[in-house]
C-alpha cells in the first residue's frame, strides 16, 4: 500500500480560485455556514454557505459509494480508513464550492424563496406591485385558508368527474404546499397551477417555470420545467378535470368513484407524476390530522 491518502487524488480536476467569502466553510468540520444563516436568514453568503454543505454532503456519499465499490476489502486498519474518509470529505467541500454540480443552486434558490420577506399589502388586500418579482407570493397562510379558497371550484369538478372531492383537495394541497409554492410567471405572478400541470408544446397559454425533480427508473433529476399559467383557481381546476376526463390514461382512476383510496392508488400508477411515491405522499395527506383539521375550520366558518 502507497502513503498516498486516496486513488482519487491524482485525478482531480484542478480547481480555479474563489473569491474569499468569510461565510464559507474552509474544512469540512467548519460549520460557520449553518450559524451564519441562523444569524441573518436573508444573507446571500450564509445562504450560499449551507447550500456547498449540503451539495458536500451529498458529493461525499458518491465517494464512499465509488470506493466501497471498486477498494472491497483492501484497505488495512482503522487509522487508515479514517484519513480517508477525512479527505473525501474534505474533497466534496473542496468541489461543491468550486464546480456547478446543479444541487446547490437548486438549494440557494428554495432557500431564498422560503426566507424572502413577505410583500406589502395593499389597502385592497392585493400584494403590491413594487417587489412582486422577488418576493414568494403564497395563496393561503394557512391550510384551512386554502381549504376555503379551493374547495367551491374542487367541489364542483370532482361532481363533473364522479369522484370524492377530498382526492382533488389531497393533489391540490401536495402540489401546491398548500397554497405555499407554486411556479410564477416571467412577470413574477402565482401561476395558480392547483395540480402540478405541465405546458408542453400543445399548451398555447401561459406559462411559468419552476425548479423540479423527475424521477426515470427510479432516478431523481434536477430539471427546470414549463407548467401552465392561469387566470383564477376555477380556471386552473376546470383544466385539470379537463385533463382527467378527456384522457384515457386516467380512466381507472375516474372509474374508482367516490372511493378516494382507489383513486388515489390509480392515480399513482396512471404515471399523472414521475415521482414512485406520489400516491403514498397523497395518502398521508388524506390520513393526516393536518387536512382533516383544515376541512373542520373551514366547516365551521
Amino acid at each position: 500500500m502507497t502513503n498516498s491518502l486516496s486513488p482519487l487524488a491524482g485525478s482531480l480536476p484542478a480547481l480555479s480560485p474563489s473569491p474569499a467569502d468569510t461565510s464559507a466553510a474552509t474544512t469540512y468540520t467548519d460549520l460557520n455556514g449553518l450559524a451564519a444563516l441562523k444569524k441573518d436568514p436573508t444573507s446571500p453568503q450564509a445562504r450560499s454557505a449551507v447550500a456547498e454543505q449540503v451539495e458536500a454532503l451529498f458529493l461525499q456519499m458518491m465517494l464512499k459509494s465509488m470506493r466501497d465499490a471498486s477498494m472491497g476489502d483492501e484497505l488495512d486498519g482503522n487509522e487508515m480508513g479514517m484519513y480517508q474518509d477525512m479527505f473525501d470529505k474534505q474533497v466534496a467541500l473542496t468541489i461543491s464550492q468550486h464546480q456547478d454540480l446543479g444541487i446547490g443552486a437548486i438549494l440557494r434558490r428554495q432557500l431564498s424563496d422560503k426566507t424572502a420577506p413577505a410583500a406589502p399589502k395593499t389597502a385592497s388586500g392585493g400584494t403590491a406591485a413594487g417587489s412582486v418579482s422577488t418576493t414568494t407570493q403564497v395563496l393561503a397562510q394557512t391550510p384551512a385558508e386554502f381549504v376555503n379558497q379551493v374547495m367551491p371550484a374542487i367541489r364542483r369538478a370532482a361532481a363533473a368527474l364522479g369522484v370524492n372531492p377530498l382526492g382533488l383537495l389531497a393533489q391540490a394541497a401536495l402540489e401546491t404546499g398548500w397554497g405555499q409554492r407554486m411556479p410564477r410567471t416571467a412577470d413574477g405572478s402565482s401561476s395558480l397551477n392547483m395540480f402540478g400541470i405541465k405546458a408542453g408544446e400543445e399548451w398555447t397559454g401561459a406559462r411559468a417555470t419552476a425548479d423540479t425533480v423527475e424521477f426515470s427508473n427510479g432516478v431523481a433529476t434536477p430539471r427546470r420545467t414549463a407548467f401552465r399559467a392561469y387566470g383564477s383557481i376555477e380556471e386552473s381546476v376546470a383544466d385539470f378535470a379537463s385533463l382527467l376526463k378527456n384522457s384515457p390514461r386516467y380512466r381507472d382512476a375516474l372509474a374508482a368513484g367516490g372511493d378516494t383510496q382507489a383513486y388515489i392508488e390509480r392515480l399513482g400508477k396512471s404515471g399523472y407524476a414521475t415521482d414512485p411515491e406520489y400516491a403514498n405522499k397523497l395518502n398521508q395527506i388524506l390520513d393526516g390530522g393536518v387536512l382533516r383539521a383544515a376541512t373542520l375550520r373551514t366547516a365551521a366558518l
